[in-house]
C-alpha cells in the first residue's frame, strides 16, 4: 500500500449563538474528494457492507440511470487526473492501485456502486422534482443514524422532515441553491455531531433521551466522539441531476479536546444547541458527563 495523506481532523463547531445554515465554501477538482490514511480500512468496510447488505446500502430510482453513469464516468475522470498515481484508464479498463481491483467496463456492477467502491466517500444523486430535488439513488455504507430505505425518492424537503428548525430556515434556500448549482463549481460543507458510538454505519439511534450511566467523568474522553460530515456538491450537466457527497470523520474527544481553550469552544457550542436539536441528536445521554468534563478541561 502506497503512502497516504494523514487524515484532516475538523473542529467545525463554534462559540456563539446556534445558527442553521449551508455555510458552503468553494472546492476544486483537486479537493472534491478526501482520500487519506484511513482509505484502506475504509474500503474493506464498504466492500463488506455492500456484499452483506446491499440494500441497506445502496438504492436507486428508475429514471436515473443517465445520471449514474455521468456520475461515476465524472468521478474516474477526477481520480484519473488528480491521482494518477493511484487511480488509472488502460482502454476500457479503470484500475484502483491502492486496492489492486480492476473493472473492465460495461461491468455487472452499477455505475453508482463502481463510483462508491473508489472514494471513502458516500454518494447520492439529486435530480429535479416537481417538489424540489429528488433523493433519487445513492451508495450509503456509513449513514449518520438515518436508513436509506426511508429517505430514498422522496423531495429533499421530506428527507429532512425530521430534523428540527430545517422546514423552517434551510429547506427553501437549500432547494434554490441545488437547482442553480453551476456545473463548473463544486461546494463543501462540514456538519457535525457528538455521539457514543464510533461505527461508521449507523442506520438508527436519534431522538434518544434515557442517560447512559456507563458512561462517566472518568471515561466520556474516551466513549464519546465527534463526527463529522464533510458534504459536497456538484452538478451533472449532462443528466441535469446534482452529486452530494458525505465523507465522515469519526475522532474520540480526546484527540479533539487537547488544550483548554478548545474545551471552551465545545462546551459553549454544546449550550448553544437549541433543545429539540439536542434530542433529535441524542445527545442527552451523555451531556451531563460531557460538560462536566470539558468544564473541568477547561479550568
Amino acid at each position: 500500500m502506497q503512502t497516504l495523506p494523514a487524515e484532516i481532523v475538523y473542529r467545525p463547531y463554534g462559540p456563539g449563538p446556534y445558527r442553521m445554515s449551508m455555510d458552503l465554501v468553494s472546492a476544486t477538482p483537486q479537493t472534491w474528494f478526501e482520500i487519506d490514511e484511513r482509505y484502506p480500512e475504509e474500503m474493506v468496510e464498504r466492500r463488506r457492507l455492500l456484499a452483506a447488505d446491499h440494500p441497506a446500502v445502496f438504492a436507486a430510482l428508475p429514471g436515473s440511470d443517465a445520471a449514474r453513469d455521468e456520475a461515476l464516468a465524472m468521478i474516474a475522470d477526477n481520480l484519473t487526473a488528480t491521482h494518477p498515481g493511484w487511480f488509472s484508464r488502460d482502454g476500457a479498463v479503470l484500475r484502483n492501485h491502492l486496492t489492486g481491483e480492476a473493472w473492465a467496463e460495461p461491468t455487472t456492477l452499477d455505475p453508482l456502486e463502481l463510483a462508491g467502491r473508489l472514494v471513502q466517500e458516500d454518494l447520492c444523486i439529486l435530480q429535479p422534482g416537481e417538489d424540489g430535488p429528488v433523493f433519487a439513488a445513492a451508495v450509503l455504507c456509513f449513514p449518520s443514524r438515518w436508513r436509506l430505505a426511508d429517505k430514498i425518492g422522496k423531495p429533499l424537503a421530506a428527507v429532512h422532515g425530521p430534523v428540527p428548525l430545517y422546514a423552517d430556515r434551510l429547506s427553501r434556500p437549500v432547494d434554490r441553491f441545488i437547482r442553480n448549482l453551476k456545473p463548473d463549481r463544486i461546494v463543501e460543507r462540514l456538519n457535525w455531531s457528538l455521539l457514543d458510538d464510533p461505527a461508521l454505519f449507523q442506520p438508527g439511534g436519534k431522538w434518544r433521551d434515557t442517560g447512559d450511566d456507563a458512561i462517566t467523568l472518568a471515561n466520556v474522553a474516551d466513549r464519546v466522539f465527534l463526527r463529522v460530515e464533510r458534504q459536497t456538491l456538484r452538478a451533472l450537466p449532462e443528466s441535469g441531476s446534482v452529486l452530494f457527497g458525505i465523507r465522515v470523520h469519526v475522532y474520540p474527544l480526546s484527540r479533539i479536546v487537547t488544550s483548554s481553550e478548545e474545551a471552551v469552544r465545545l462546551a459553549e457550542a454544546v449550550r448553544a444547541l437549541p433543545a429539540e436539536i439536542q434530542h433529535y441528536k441524542s445527545l442527552l445521554v451523555f451531556r451531563t458527563a460531557l460538560l462536566t468534563w470539558l468544564d473541568a478541561m477547561a479550568g
